[in-house]
């Protein structure tokens, strides 16, 4: 038994050491092969990639066939090609997971192999690889119409409004699944399309209500939209203590894909996505609406502190890895955090946002009140996710995100905005902007300013800069509203807005009694308030969300 411990060690210690060689000899060839553009070294680089073949064949993967392959046919090797090829398209995917179709369907392939095109060859490998690509879409559509199948319900024919309202909270159209994992199309647009991948616990049960928790990419401006998504991609790596106590906690995971047009920092377009991707994963997975969270990293940071700012009716708490905590499409309102939590994860060694700027935003976090809180590790880069490191980070994330539970009617809020798109927070909705209108004393703008930044210079070492920057851009004039309800009478105050409503739901007030509300303490409204149907089914159409549930609505023209 001792033998076999010390031959099977020995043994993962050769092929870990294999696939380091191997690896070492393939960057070398590729290395050369990019020195020049014109191709002079292509033989060189080839003969490097022979070599490395020969001498580790058990290690050789895809990357090294498809450059080797199109060495081989930029060289007009064409019988050498072809035998990089055939032993690439049987390796079906590559180590990420990533189909190998894709490398012969692609556009790319049109430019690497132009000179073996015409070849019967090249046109049998392309028409398998095509084959391949149709079973594969097949296979996810097939996964994605399982994902949706749910069970029928229609709540047009529940004529008693109670009822109706009932029923609705009741809503429970869901069955089993058939997998853990499943990548889901999602229409931007009528032109534009991207996917969401979400990754259920474990032992998923249709009978019980999960925690949902959303991560947003970094990278935003140079990323792609991807039609599908696969597991390897998602689930490992950076992301791998998302993946650990998402598991241990039965928490369901979503990754959306964006890119620069499309996403939640640098572009309203694709602002839409998340809130839009939760209504949909509610028609079908039993989903806890008061436990609903977002976290990102960097880009995808900076997009989860911007749904807390401009959009977090739907969620309880967000998170960030290295955030820049800043609205990049309008003002940065910092009151409106009031209403929900932030947890920051930064580091001292980040390009993307300064340590003495945390601690400055930290202060003014802490000045108004809001549920925020900072972690600070020393000694990190930006990049802080890919350290193990970092793990105590996501213990602590999990811990908070399992305690959490959203208030969905909150007995006040504060808001404020400065596109009409963006009036809405809980029970206040459709709020529009009053621009010609003169602030009041109480609606300020909270900003600090940036004296130092970190970089990183010419020689990748990190220094301090001096800048003079604010945190925040006010591009626009803002309005905004402090509200608060006890009992049946609300109070609110309002800045620079010409109207909105107030939803109204039974958990609030006592629909047998009359509703006052007070605006700037002129009393506008003095009534009782009923169940509506139309108003009901529209509003739960829309969200999908069984707690946050609206029966009526004030309307209010200041």
């Amino acid at each position: 038994m001792k033998h076999l411990a010390i031959f099977i060690f020995c043994l993962a210690f050769a092929l870990g050491n294999a696939q380091e060689n191997y690896t070492t000899l393939i960057d070398a060839a590729y290395e050369t092969m990019q020195k020049t553009k014109d191709g002079k070294n292509n033989t060189t680089a080839l003969a490097m990639y022979e070599n490395a073949f020969a001498t580790y064949p058990d290690s050789v993967n895809v990357d090294g066939l498809y450059i080797a392959s199109s060495l081989s046919a930029k060289l007009k090797k064409n019988n050498e090609a072809f035998n990089y090829l055939n032993r690439l398209v049987k390796l079906k995917t590559d180590e990420d997971g990533y189909p190998v179709w894709e490398y012969i369907v692609g556009k790319l392939a049109e430019t690497e192999f132009q000179n073996i095109l015409a070849d019967t060859r090249w046109i049998a490998i392309k028409d398998n690889a095509l084959k391949e690509k149709e079973q594969f879409f097949k296979t996810l559509e097939e996964q994605e119409n399982e994902f949706y199948d749910v069970s029928k319900n229609d709540f047009s024919q529940i004529k008693n409004t109670k009822k109706l309202y009932k029923a609705l909270k009741q809503f429970h159209p869901y069955k089993a699944k058939n997998n853990q994992n499943y990548s889901i199309s999602f229409a931007i647009n009528d032109s534009v399309k991207t996917s969401y991948f979400i990754h259920l616990p474990v032992h998923y049960s249709p009978e019980k209500k999960y925690p949902v928790l959303f991560f947003l990419h970094g990278a935003v401006r140079y990323s792609n939209l991807f039609e599908y998504q696969l597991a390897n991609w998602n689930l490992g790596d950076w992301n791998r203590f998302y993946t650990k106590y998402a598991n241990i906690n039965d928490v369901i995971l979503v990754f959306p894909s964006a890119n620069k047009e499309y996403n939640w920092m640098t572009s309203d377009n694709g602002f839409f996505m998340i809130s839009e991707m939760l209504k949909q994963i509610k028609q079908t997975i039993n989903v806890d609406d008061d436990k609903v969270f977002v976290s990102g990293h960097s880009n995808g940071a900076t997009g989860s502190f911007s749904y807390l700012m401009k959009q977090p009716t739907p969620f309880a708490g967000f998170y960030g890895f290295n955030t820049q905590p800043k609205v990049f499409t309008g003002g940065t309102f910092i009151e409106n955090s009031k209403n929900r939590s932030f947890i920051n994860f930064s580091t001292d060694q980040d390009y993307y946002y300064p340590p003495n700027a945390n601690d400055d935003f930290t202060k003014l976090m802490h000045q108004v009140n809001a549920d925020y809180k900072e972690f600070r590790y020393n000694g990190f880069p930006h990049w802080f996710p890919e350290f193990d490191e970092s793990e105590p980070a996501y213990v602590i994330l999990f811990n908070d995100l399992m305690s959490r539970k959203r208030n969905s009617f909150p007995k006040t809020i504060t808001w404020e905005f400065d596109d009409d798109n963006y009036g809405n927070i809980d029970w206040i909705s459709e709020a529009k902007l009053d621009t010609l209108s003169s602030k009041t004393s109480w609606h300020k703008e909270l900003n600090f300013k940036i004296d130092k930044w970190l970089s990183y210079n010419e020689n990748d070492s990190l220094i301090t800069q001096v800048v003079d920057k604010k945190a925040f851009d006010f591009p626009r004039k803002s309005g905004k509203i402090k509200a608060e309800y006890n009992q049946n009478v609300f109070r609110i105050e309002t800045s620079c807005i010409k109207s909105f409503a107030i939803n109204i739901s039974p958990e609030m007030i006592n629909l047998n009694k009359k509703v006052m509300v007070y605006v700037n303490g002129i009393l506008l409204f003095d009534s009782k308030v009923v169940y509506n149907k139309d108003f009901m089914l529209h509003n739960f159409e829309a969200t999908k969300d069984r707690q946050q549930i609206w029966v009526n609505c004030i309307e209010l023209k200041l």
